[in-house]
């Protein structure tokens, strides 16, 4: 169900301008007279995309066209439809084998990728850091392809799930590229997985999923996020409960979100606060509208 005027209007007066919530077609994004912009008390606010739309692969117009309506001006963006742009063998959900895809990578022009960063910095928004899925099967010379795709599209970071197994490795590339990659954990993984990645390499860091910590550890990531903020690239907010308890709406479990966005913004740290959205849309709302009451959230937050 599409949001009315009247709850677009409710969501402007928490901090998220209701003009940004309305769909904004591709030929009207270079008319916009206002670029957007989530970076509030210091802290900016960001977007796990296209994972938050509902897939890891989306059109380019189509990612950056929901970014806009949401009023997000920084993501981390995912590689797929970056390659997808850069019209790689698995576009468009074709099936790739690694040969072919290790043979376009060696290959592929940063000019193209320059237009991607481009499309989007035009409009306002920055890719801060840049997912990789797979990371740890790819040869030395695709590591270090991922490492220039990301320094190219201006990122500060990349990111790849956390396996201790691996990230001596990657850490190696991230020592070479100078460019932190941000290991991303869940409920699982334990401050310890991540504090052997960082004696590992200078460079590694953490993604900290301030809800799957809280799952998994039952205990508030807030004291991990002071100890080690130096190494920590991103946080992933969502809301969950403790003992592995499920993802819910913002504001409805025990992930203490504003207390973590707060000491963000008290301490200047540059970390993005990426919204990860992965709970179940209640009936009568959609994801885009779940995805407003995120950031209209975490501005709330960062203000009080």
């Amino acid at each position: 169900m599409e949001m009315t005027r009247r709850e677009l209007a409710k969501l402007a007066l928490s901090g998220l301008p209701a003009t940004g919530l309305l769909a904004i077609p591709p030929f009207a994004r270079a008319q916009r007279a206002v670029k957007p912009n989530s970076k509030v008390s210091g802290v900016q606010i960001g977007l796990n995309v296209p994972y938050n739309f509902g897939g890891r692969d989306m059109p380019t117009d189509e990612v950056l066209d929901r970014c806009l309506t949401l009023g997000v001006n920084a993501v981390e963006m995912r590689s797929q439809p970056v390659e997808s742009f850069l019209a790689s063998p698995a576009a468009a959900g074709k099936k790739a084998t690694p040969e072919e895809m290790r043979k376009w990578r060696a290959a592929v022009s940063m000019d193209r990728v320059r237009a991607f960063r481009k499309k989007f910095e035009d409009a306002g928004v920055r890719i801060e850091i840049v997912k990789y899925d797979g990371i740890y099967n790819m040869a030395d010379e695709e590591v270090d392809y991922c490492f220039t795709l990301a320094r190219t599209l201006g990122a500060n970071a990349i990111s790849c799930e956390i396996d201790v197994k691996h990230t001596q490795r990657i850490g190696t590339f991230a020592d070479k590229h100078k460019l932190m990659v941000g290991y991303h954990g869940h409920a699982t993984t334990t401050p310890a997985h991540w504090e052997a990645a960082f004696a590992q390499a200078r460079y590694n860091g953490a993604n900290l999923d301030l809800g799957h910590f809280l799952a998994g550890n039952n205990t508030s990531p807030v004291p991990f996020l002071k100890h080690h903020h130096a190494r920590i690239t991103h946080v992933h907010v969502k809301d969950r409960k403790l003992k592995d308890g499920p993802n819910v709406p913002f504001g409805e479990g025990d992930t203490p979100i504003t207390e973590a966005l707060q000491v963000i913004r008290d301490n200047k740290w540059p970390i993005q606060a990426t919204i990860e959205f992965e709970y179940t849309v209640p009936p009568g709302s959609d994801r885009m509208a779940e995805l407003a009451k995120c950031v209209a959230y975490c501005r709330r937050a960062l203000v009080s």
